[in-house]
């Protein structure tokens, strides 16, 4: 058979397995292993598979992908997001919509702790949603402000989501850090300011909080400490070089820990669960990372990478053109595919185009990590909004949280949009601190 069309069956066959429930990592490995076999033999198809294997899981930089998700998983048990709840809540409560605001702020807040959004949405909406059905704020508001922030953990630094596209593209990890800064803050306020505009001209969607008297306020700004530390040691140590990002993780994870002790709020129990949630949640992102390598290696050698890149790029589309489409090709992938698999099984087709088209690769992480953050909140996926749906019970439907992702969605689109008209509003940091 013509390798072309091997591959083409290949990519066929992926997308079939996958529409029939297969998990990512089991349907992409199967199809991968199979095609080398069938282009080689079953001895180089092994050889391709360990050479997968151990390019992947040997590099220095995968060591903090677990460090960083047990950083995360730590930062949960210890109640680190309850304290930054409510010093946020003291000052920004009294606003129109305030509770809602509140949880926006502590999500971005929770985000620089973690990288993982599961984490920031499970942690906001168990500490917010009864306080908003409490005073009767409209659940779509309510449950869509918290679904849709959750994900600024995963733009917000450390991100998992970026370590993954910096460790398949080559892309400086400290950069795409640091390049995540402007956008969060950018789409943070973009939330705020639409919860506080559509409460003050429709005040029973979200009534505002009471005040509290300066002293309360200003005495809550111990509760930023533990945050601020965790924040500091990580990217402060990535860039003034004292850590590259594994080690940073591995700095960050043991500040956590030491910090949780001290203030008695780790048991061995919470440990435990943290170190085997971390291990189930590392296992699934290794898997996956291996296979989609087996997989693009496949790819090239049936040429349908190469062709599919030449292809775009002799149309003579206007570039922004093709972002465009690569752009609704991550939306229709978001509304399938859970978002590690997204990421990665798209990386080896639009990557090589975005470098052929002149676009920044630091730039592009940044727009990739947004993307996936529409992913974790889009019907029939949506894996925040079924996370929410969880803590929140029977106060929301899972209609009224997609229905109310809405909004934030559109204006996360206008984010990417604004970042693509002005992309210094991504790269000037990172060139400025690098």
């Amino acid at each position: 058979m013509e390798p072309f069309t091997l591959g083409i069956l290949a990519l066929a066959a992926v997308v079939v397995l996958i529409g029939l429930g297969v998990p990512l990592a089991f349907a992409i490995g199967a199809v991968a292993v199979i095609g080398n076999i069938a282009f080689f033999d079953i001895g180089r198809a092994g050889v391709q598979l360990y050479n997968a294997t151990f390019s992947k899981s040997t590099e220095f930089i995968m060591a903090s992908v677990p460090l960083f998700v047990f950083m995360g998983q730590l930062v949960s048990v210890g109640n680190i997001g309850r304290d930054l709840y409510e010093c946020v809540y003291k000052w920004f409560g009294r606003v129109p919509g305030g509770l809602a605001v509140t949880g926006v702020m502590t999500s971005a807040g929770f985000g620089a702790v973690t990288g993982v959004s599961a984490a920031a949405v499970a942690t906001v909406a168990t500490l917010s949603m009864p306080e908003m059905k409490r005073y009767n704020y409209d659940m779509k508001l309510a449950s869509g402000s918290i679904a849709v922030a959750s994900t600024l953990a995963i733009l917000i630094p450390p991100s998992l989501m970026m370590i993954l596209f910096g460790l398949w593209t080559e892309t400086s990890i400290g950069r795409l850090f640091v390049a995540g800064i402007i956008p969060a803050l950018i789409m943070t306020a973009l939330f705020c300011v639409y919860i506080v505009v559509r409460c003050k001209r429709n005040p029973q969607d979200g009534p505002a909080g009471p005040a509290f008297p300066l002293r309360e306020k200003l005495a809550s700004l111990v509760k930023l400490i533990p945050v601020t530390v965790i924040f500091l040691i990580v990217m402060g140590g990535i860039y003034t070089g004292l850590f590259t990002p594994s080690e940073a993780a591995g700095a960050g994870a043991f500040a956590v820990l030491v910090m949780l002790i001290a203030m008695r709020r780790l048991t061995w129990a919470a440990f435990v669960d943290s170190a085997v949630t971390t291990a189930k949640i590392s296992m699934m992102i290794f898997a996956i990372f291996i296979t989609v390598n087996l997989f693009t290696s496949f790819l090239v050698l049936t040429d349908v990478t190469p062709r599919f890149v030449n292809l775009i790029a002799s149309a003579g589309l206007n570039r922004y053109l093709i972002m465009l489409l690569i752009v609704i090709m991550f939306l229709l992938l978001g509304m399938i595919l859970d978002p590690i698999g997204m990421l990665l099984l798209a990386l080896p087709f639009v990557f090589p185009l975005i470098v052929r088209l002149n676009f920044d690769p630091v730039w592009f992480g940044v727009i990739c990590v947004i993307l996936v953050e529409i992913a974790l909140v889009t019907p029939p996926v949506g894996f925040n909004c079924f996370v929410l749906k969880q803590v929140a019970g029977g106060m929301v439907s899972l209609k009224d949280i997609f229905l109310g992702t809405l909004p934030f969605v559109i204006l996360s689109l206008l984010a990417i949009a604004l970042m693509v008209v002005f992309p210094d509003l991504v790269l000037w940091l990172p060139n400025l601190l690098f």
